[in-house]
């Protein structure tokens, strides 16, 4: 993990931080079932982001005004979120078109984020798509 990265993960409450490392593994874990070994892991805004070759940025912050959720944040100019909507809407919970937002103690629901990360990371490659390809 960069140690940039490492510092503002545990300047966050422990339950954020051990949800947000679950949401690492989950990006890192994607990215590898998908074969792309070059995944960038930095800081944009302040919050932990990860990014790859012909993908989206995807970054995982919480904020203190909110302190029951964090969120992963995608481009705003992208179609990612309005395709989340579409195909997971009654999965999972979103702000406006930048993000899907998790409250702490609930289950995340795996299968839909993993897909949900997978799109992002190919976003460049299935940016043409119906439904991104879903």
């Amino acid at each position: 993990m960069e140690p940039m990265v490492k510092e503002v993960i545990d300047s966050y409450p422990k339950s954020i931080g051990s949800a947000i490392l679950g949401i690492r593994q989950t990006i890192f874990r994607v990215a590898d079932q998908l074969e792309i070994s070059a995944i960038e892991e930095t800081l944009k805004w302040g919050e932990p982001s990860y990014l790859v070759k012909g993908g989206s940025t995807i970054r995982v912050a919480w904020k203190a005004k909110s302190p029951n959720n964090f969120a992963l944040y995608f481009n705003c100019q992208t179609p990612l979120i309005e395709t989340f909507k579409e195909l997971y809407g009654d999965q999972l919970s979103f702000e406006g078109n930048r993000a899907i937002v998790f409250k702490v103690l609930e289950q995340v629901p795996t299968s839909a984020l993993e897909h949900c990360i997978s799109l992002a990371l190919r976003y460049h490659k299935i940016k043409h798509l119906p439904l991104l390809g879903a």
